[in-house]
């Protein structure tokens, strides 16, 4: 990796509603002070092999020309995390943004609280919420992003080390209040967690998995919108299964070293069901000459409480087939077409529609 310089924190070098390139629309991040486009670069798959959630060999050629060209599309924001390729996707990250001067950069997202162990790097990470840790995390993530302040730090999933969620959201403000971090933000915690944490200090946002095929996180929605708390959903195409681009015979080809490879949404009856429900959005990616995918980012976008969704990409050509999501904007008819299609086909599991 090229030797890089730490650069300044993107927060200390511009406005805090900076707009995007491009003059997309933006949407303010909760209280955060922070306006992101409607779609942010999500960077799990450029992490790479070699870990227990990888995604399979990738080129970090390749990973830093999707981002960039990601940013020259117009997207203002990156949502990594200490865990990806271990540590490897927030370097790659760095590497991306190397040559982009300071007031220019996006908005940098990252994680924390998944541990892993360097000497048995395909074990799944840790789930650990320790004061030590957490500390000694956002160390190692601010050294490998090359910043002085990261602007959104989130806790990436509930501890399972005993440490109770009063106690690592406390070491998170404390962070902030260090100014190590910009805002705070939990990911896959419930409502029950989302309201202790809130006792202490606002969540400033959550990262719920959502999508129009895993759509059990309605009730953080609106928990979320009730609270002011900003909403990035991610794996809105259901990793590559809403992207109209997937069939049964890429799912059989998965590697072994690729997650999807062991999930049942890429097998069995689930896929077959996920991959109708694919079938069903063509036709109105058609009307608006757009992508599944595409459509499938802008379905979430239509529920109250989502701000913006996270879309992953290894190339330059995966983010062109999503970008029009940055736009992209349904009606009340295609929602409900959608609605039809969830229940026609069976795919996932909750409410098939936004509620009113």
């Amino acid at each position: 990796m090229t030797a890089v310089a730490p650069a300044q924190s993107q927060s200390q070098s511009r406005t805090a509603s900076r707009p995007a390139r491009g003059k997309l629309p933006l949407r303010p991040l909760g209280r955060t002070g922070m306006s992101i486009t409607r779609a942010g670069f999500g960077a799990w798959a450029i992490g790479g092999a070699g870990w227990s959630f990888g995604w399979g060999a990738q080129d970090d050629a390749a990973s830093v020309a999707a981002i960039r060209h990601a940013l020259d599309r117009g997207i203002n924001w990156i949502d990594t995390a200490a865990v990806y390729g271990l540590g490897h996707s927030e370097e790659i990250v760095r590497r991306a943004l190397a040559e982009i001067p300071a007031d220019r950069r996006p908005y940098v997202f990252t994680k924390c609280g998944l541990v892993w162990d360097e000497a048995n790097r395909t074990a799944p990470p840790k789930r650990v919420g320790s004061v030590a840790s957490l500390k000694r995390e956002v160390e190692d993530s601010l050294r490998r992003l090359g910043v002085e302040r990261i602007d959104l730090y989130q806790m990436h999933w509930p501890a399972e080390d005993g440490t109770p969620v009063e106690t690592y959201w406390q070491t998170l403000l404390d962070l902030k209040r260090e100014g190590k971090v910009r805002a705070l933000g939990l990911s896959n915690h419930s409502v029950a967690q989302l309201a202790k944490a809130e006792a202490l200090g606002h969540v400033d946002t959550l990262q719920p998995p959502f999508s129009a095929i895993n759509r059990s996180a309605a009730s953080e929605l609106a928990w979320c919108a009730a609270h002011e708390t900003g909403v990035i959903v991610y794996s809105p195409m259901q990793s590559g299964l809403l992207t109209g681009a997937f069939d049964e015979r890429r799912a059989k080809a998965l590697p072994a070293d690729d997650w999807r490879s062991r999930s049942s949404n890429f097998t069995g009856d689930g896929l077959q069901r996920n991959l109708k429900l694919a079938a069903a959005l063509k036709p109105i990616a058609d009307k608006h000459k757009t992508s599944v995918g595409a459509v499938a980012v802008a379905w979430t976008l239509a529920w109250p409480g989502v701000t913006a969704a996270i879309v992953g990409a290894r190339s330059p050509d995966q983010v062109d087939g999503w970008a029009d999501a940055l736009t992209l904007e349904l009606t009340a008819d295609d929602v409900a077409e959608i609605g039809r299609a969830i229940e026609g086909t069976g795919a996932g599991s909750g409410p098939v529609r936004p509620p009113r």
